[in-house]
């Protein structure tokens, strides 16, 4: 009997993980000044001592006023290096493939805290800045209006992509992602709901499209070339008008040949009074539709939180990696639980045999 595929190695350019199970990345908004901390460290080491094949760090912002929140994670510094490349390198010793989330938040930033919750912060105000956007629309009413980004800030936009890619690769990162999903920048100039732009980039598909492609050139040219490159989009708003899972196919074909390995297809987020039908594995026929489109790997994510679940994705020619987000706050050790739910025997840390008799140990 062969092995689960969700246990299967997965071989992307000159990475290979030892699991398909992804941990999807997820703002903890524990920052100050975008460095990272003894908290990130213990949570993201946490989920690749649970046996994660691949833990992709958090949202992690290529400028100070791309943040969500004050308390978002950055890369806008050389100094935030260090402590990135200390959690790097333990979770390379559990065996995960450690990947990094390059963002900017667009019109969402300058946010507050979740816990606190989580209102548009004016630029007048303390922990507020100047939020920016390809077009001068809030997010939602009430909101502060964004400054609209000439063509020049653009492009230090993209330049900055690119700086934060060789602050990633210096901290060991294996994998980058860039982040083009849920109303964020790249996803605010995609889609014909929040840019209204008349000049290069607007209107027209391949104007709108102008940003994502430009940051994967300027990404991907800071990278050697067995070193993966992801791409998150939302596939749909969700709202009429907006942008479709066709756009997202078309936009797939587009940043293959640039070197983009995997989609990571989630969906939304983009319009505030997107009616979303959360379900679990909502998302997951995104994925498939991309997969079989272009030819290209992809992610499925999205109330993912069984194992048969996630092994029935795989099975169906659904996705390549299911990627977790809540489940592994719940459980950070859902690999080695799933392990032994689908039959596989899982290297663990030799601290945690006893727990798990039937394992194999890690180190």
């Amino acid at each position: 009997m062969s092995a689960p595929l969700l246990f299967t190695p997965l071989r992307i350019r000159g990475v290979t993980l030892p699991n398909r199970i992804a941990v999807s990345p997820m703002c903890e908004y524990s920052c100050d000044d975008g460095f990272a901390n003894d908290w990130h460290l213990v949570h993201l080491g946490g989920r690749a001592v649970g046996g994660a094949g691949l833990v992709i760090v958090e949202a992690t912002a290529v400028l100070a006023e791309g943040r969500i929140t004050y308390g978002d994670l950055g890369i806008y510094k050389d100094e935030h290096v260090e402590m990135l490349r200390r959690i790097v390198t333990f979770m390379k010793s559990q065996g995960a493939v450690p990947a990094i989330q390059l963002a900017h938040a667009g019109r969402k930033a300058s946010c507050e805290t979740p816990w606190n919750g989580g209102a548009a912060i004016a630029p007048d105000q303390p922990n507020g800045w100047q939020v920016v956007a390809p077009s001068p629309v809030p997010f939602k009413e009430g909101d502060p209006i964004p400054h609209e980004l000439t063509v020049s800030e653009i492009r230090e936009v993209v330049d900055t992509f690119a700086a934060a890619t060789r602050r990633a690769l210096a901290a060991g990162f294996e994998i980058i992602e860039i982040h083009a999903a849920h109303g964020y920048l790249a996803h605010e100039f995609l889609s014909p709901l929040s840019n209204f732009r008349k000049d290069q980039y607007g209107g027209s598909f391949a104007n709108r499209a102008r940003l994502a492609l430009e940051i994967t050139e300027a990404v991907r040219g800071e990278m050697k070339s067995g070193q993966p490159l992801f791409m998150r989009i939302s596939c749909t708003d969700w709202a009429a008008g907006g942008w479709t899972i066709e756009d997202s196919v078309e936009l797939a074909q587009l940043v293959k040949p640039l070197g983009v390995d995997l989609m990571d297809c989630s969906s939304g987020n983009n319009i505030a009074t997107a009616q979303i039908p959360f379900a679990p594995g909502f998302q997951v026929s995104f994925a498939e539709r991309i997969r079989i489109a272009t030819g290209l790997l992809t992610g499925a994510v999205g109330l993912i939180t069984e194992p048969k679940q996630a092994e029935a994705i795989l099975q169906a020619g659904q996705a390549d990696v299911v990627l977790l987000a809540r489940e592994m706050l719940r459980d950070p050790y859902f690999p080695l639980h799933a392990a032994q739910e689908l039959g596989v025997s899982l290297s663990v840390p030799k601290q945690y045999l006893r727990a798990f008799p039937d394992s194999t140990r890690r180190n």
